[in-house]
């Protein structure tokens, strides 16, 4: 199987169904995505805590393209990564809704009391691998992608081909925020974090998207908090 020739439908950036959609990986019903109405600390302050992930969806625009090609050629996967951050390439054009999702719980198993199911098994089944191994496990695991597609088509919007917007995830570990985002060399460590500070570190994180995209209205931010 070649990589980059299999897709999904692309996963919108619906709570309820991300939250549906995690349910059936085996999430408990304790736990849910819901939407993030702003990025200032009052309307952070109103989240349920704690906040285990942040997901951004953002335009990605040709500036965005470029800066990470830039971006990635020049750190060379010289960052400090913690060997703990679970982190999968992304192979599988239209995923990043539901690699996000993986990234998100993936990170935060020793939280979430995963129950036993296709999730746990993936996990289980890819916690040694190398993140390009994770991903070309994803494209034949079947049970995963036809849960994928199953909720991708339960969004409020008619479903694209293809989608001109991608998912990425951030998550504290071992007291540094990561970003991880399937479709780079690795995680991006974007300095000292703790669970206490990591809402409003990732919030930062994502305003310095925003900034670097002023003209661009499609951005929406969720996290994963209790229900």
């Amino acid at each position: 199987m070649e990589k980059q020739k299999m897709s999904w439908v692309p996963l919108e950036s619906n709570p309820e169904v991300m939250t549906k959609l995690f349910h059936k990986l085996g999430v408990p019903t304790k736990w849910n995505i819901v939407d993030v109405y702003g990025l200032e600390p009052d309307l952070l302050a109103i989240l349920t805590k704690p906040v285990l992930a942040m997901i951004l969806l953002y335009p990605l625009s040709d500036t965005e393209k470029n800066r990470v090609t830039k971006e990635d050629n020049e750190t060379n996967g010289s960052a400090t990564i913690s060997p703990n951050v679970y982190y999968l390439k992304q192979f599988i054009s239209n995923a990043c809704g539901t690699i996000a999702l993986i990234h998100s719980l993936a990170n935060n198993v020793d939280k979430l009391d995963l129950q036993d199911g296709m999730l746990k098994s993936f996990l289980e089944e890819t916690k040694n691998l190398s993140p390009t191994e994770r991903g070309e496990r994803l494209m034949s695991a079947g049970d995963i992608a036809d849960t994928h597609k199953e909720f991708a088509r339960e969004g409020q919007t008619e479903v694209p081909d293809e989608s001109y917007h991608h998912f990425v995830t951030f998550v504290e570990k071992d007291g540094h925020i990561y970003e991880l985002d399937g479709r780079r060399d690795g995680p991006i460590n974007h300095g000292v974090s703790s669970p206490s500070t990591f809402l409003e570190d990732a919030a930062r994180v994502c305003k310095e998207y925003m900034k670097r995209n002023p003209d661009e209205m499609g951005f929406s931010v969720l996290v994963l908090t209790p229900a």
